[in-house]
């Protein structure tokens, strides 16, 4: 029976770490730090359980379910299960976290050299998605591509700026925290949201099954062999992305002195290594993220392909293509853009996928799965459309506002936990129904 050695473990958690962190995992915590002020470590707190710890339950949820997405949301029925495959797959794919690789790796890594123009973000996507396609036509060598060359070299030059944030801030704590982070608690909660904008939960219902591809194309057969490195590979990508956003949460914290309130987390990484690095900064901060993106983007290209394949009965190599295309053509609206039409998309969605895993992750609980994961997740459907609604600007009744931790986005927590509880308790003295 074939195994992994010790060694291609490891390669495996640096290839699912790689996939994992892009561009919302390296701009995002910047901001939150600076932000939250003298409350920086409530909000790390808050960004590491969604940024952290539900793609890791992610993973592990798949992991025992032994498969994709697809048996994941079977207890939902079909077509419901279907709707919700291609809402998660969209988002992380072509429509925003895919083109949002190439823009961050253009406006970090390219911006400073060539000018934010939009020529030149049309030549730098073209060249971009062409790599990211000629990866992706070869899912099988991603553990040897990523895994075992990409991902040193990116850890290398994260561990260098993850050091010197700490040794070297470049001022001092922001005298007053922002008006959401005002508090530890709305520190925490808001830290838990912005979480969100990694779309990593979303991507851990992807990757999972990227993960476990790759373990099939090292010879291992044993299915319990698969669960137990996709959990491996799964604690080994969470730590070092821990590691990622202490560092940067600090690095945005220490900058509140000398950078004003409100700055994005792009142009507070870029003030910070020119201050420290000077010239060489620039390079070393555009290693980074061009690394990191272009990692994540092959990820999300090889794993959307290969669902849309099985889909539509396309050949993948087609989707490969018509997917890099795509990714290309919705990069160039601009990093901006991409952001703030995806904060709708993502606090209705998250809801829903945050309640998935954990249903995933007590399956075992339930004599009957459909009779507690239809409710629970149709209460966390409802109030994620009231959360994409406000986040558009609309009104929306007053009752959804006056539910605990509706001011800071997690009005739905109480009532899917509630609703959890009895569908729960509901189906233990239930007899289970008759198969037709």
């Amino acid at each position: 029976m074939k195994t992994l050695k010790t060694r291609d473990i490891v390669a495996l958690g640096f290839m699912t770490f790689a996939l994992f962190l892009g561009a919302g995992n390296i701009i995002f915590p910047p901001s939150v730090g600076l932000a939250a002020g003298e409350f920086q470590w409530s909000a790390a707190l808050g960004f590491l359980l969604t940024g952290v710890g539900l793609p890791l339950l992610g993973v592990v949820a798949l992991a025992l379910v032994g498969g994709g997405l697809d048996t994941l949301t079977k207890p939902i029925g079909k077509v419901a299960g279907t709707l919700m495959g291609l809402s998660i797959y969209l988002t992380i794919g072509p429509f925003f976290a895919t083109p949002r690789t190439a823009t961050v790796s253009f406006e970090v890594g390219m911006a400073p050299f060539t000018g934010n123009t939009p020529g030149a973000l049309l030549v730098f996507t073209v060249a971009y998605f062409a790599l990211v396609m000629v990866l992706s036509l070869f899912p099988g060598k991603l553990m040897d591509n990523i895994g075992k060359i990409i991902t040193p070299a990116l850890l290398a030059v994260l561990a260098v700026l993850g050091v010197a944030a700490f040794v070297a801030p470049v001022g001092d704590i922001a005298a007053v925290a922002a008006a959401d982070y005002a508090s530890a608690g709305k520190a925490l909660a808001q830290g838990f949201v912005q979480g969100y904008q990694t779309m990593d939960a979303l991507a851990s219902l992807v990757f999972g099954i990227v993960i476990v591809a790759t373990i099939k194309a090292a010879g291992v057969t044993d299915t319990r062999l698969h669960t137990r490195y996709t959990i491996y590979a799964g604690l080994i990508a969470a730590l070092g992305l821990g590691l990622v956003y202490v560092s940067l949460v600090y690095l945005g914290g220490m900058s509140g002195s000398v950078i004003e309130p409100g700055t994005s987390g792009v142009q507070i990484l870029n003030y910070y290594v020119n201050t420290t690095f000077g010239t060489s900064g620039i390079f070393l901060l555009a290693a980074v993220i061009l690394l990191a993106c272009l990692t994540t983007g092959v990820g999300l290209v090889s794993a959307c392909s290969a669902y849309f394949s099985e889909l539509l009965g396309v050949k993948y190599r087609t989707v490969v293509i018509v997917m890099s295309v795509f990714s290309a053509a919705v990069a160039n609206q601009g990093l901006a853009q991409l952001i703030s039409v995806a904060v709708p998309v993502l606090v209705c969605i998250y809801p829903v996928a945050i309640a998935l895993i954990a249903l995933g992750l007590m399956s075992r609980l339930w004599k009957h799965k459909a009779r507690v994961f239809i409710p629970v997740m149709t209460v966390a459907l409802v109030f994620g459309v009231v959360d994409a609604i406000k986040a558009i600007g609309w009104s929306v009744p007053a009752v959804f506002d006056s539910l605990p931790g509706s001011n800071m986005g997690l009005g739905w927590l109480l009532p899917v936990v509630i609703v959890l509880v009895i569908a729960g308790v509901l189906d233990r003295v239930r007899p289970v129904p008759v198969q037709a």
